[in-house]
């Protein structure tokens, strides 16, 4: 047995659980933990994360399916972006109001060509109430993870209340493990020892999020 087992076996058995590896994490590894924290009802979940979204500097927006196309196209001029970098699978009506020009996302593109596009609209696959958390995991109409990653404006449309949930517990339920997930909780931002606040250092400056309801 080598160190790493022994030290693993210790930790399982603080844990409550088997001191040997499980045979199956659904049923060795104990589930009972707290899946969400209080009681909410669906508009309340949906309150805490425009909150938390807020609270991580993101900038939020509520409108319904009608209003989506002109909310972008309003965001969009106020950016001042010339151009909008579009995944391959977002619903062609959401930018059937918007001006700028319209860049594909393409594998061959460069790190350089994705600088230059003004903006980026994605959907996603999940929100988390609790952390005001967005997670995306390259579906068709959020595309690769570097098209959120470079740019520097990144409008993420998030549909209510259907992909919010309240914990992280329960999106895991929603998130396949083997896709490429990227989990954003603000715009980017980092801090140096004397905790001066640096923005757009991993990602967007500006993390714009659009609570759409209705179909």
């Amino acid at each position: 047995m080598s160190s790493r087992d022994v030290i693993l076996g210790r930790v399982r058995r603080a844990l409550g659980g088997p001191a040997g590896e499980p045979v199956s994490y659904a049923t060795d590894i104990d589930r009972s933990y707290l899946r969400e924290h209080g009681s909410r009802t669906t508009g309340q979940t949906v309150d805490l994360l425009a909150e938390n979204l807020a609270d991580y500097r993101a900038v939020v927006h509520r409108t319904d399916a009608a209003g989506l196309p002109s909310l972008i196209a309003r965001l969009l001029t106020a950016r001042g972006s010339q151009t909008v970098l579009v995944p391959p699978g977002l619903p062609p009506e959401w930018l059937s109001a918007a001006d700028p020009t319209r860049v594909q996302d393409q594998e061959a593109g460069t790190t350089a060509e994705l600088d230059r596009v003004g903006s980026v609209v994605t959907g996603c696959a999940v929100a988390v109430a609790e952390t005001g958390t967005i997670v995306l995991d390259g579906s068709p109409d959020q595309g690769r993870r570097r098209i959120t990653l470079v740019p520097d404006h990144h409008i993420c449309v998030v549909r209510v209340p259907d992909q919010v949930v309240s914990s992280v517990p329960q999106a895991l339920e929603r998130l396949a493990p083997t896709r490429p997930l990227t989990w954003i909780s603000g715009p980017s931002a980092t801090s140096d020892i004397e905790l001066d606040r640096v923005e757009g250092v991993h990602g967007p400056r500006t993390l714009e999020v659009i609570l759409v309801s209705g179909d």
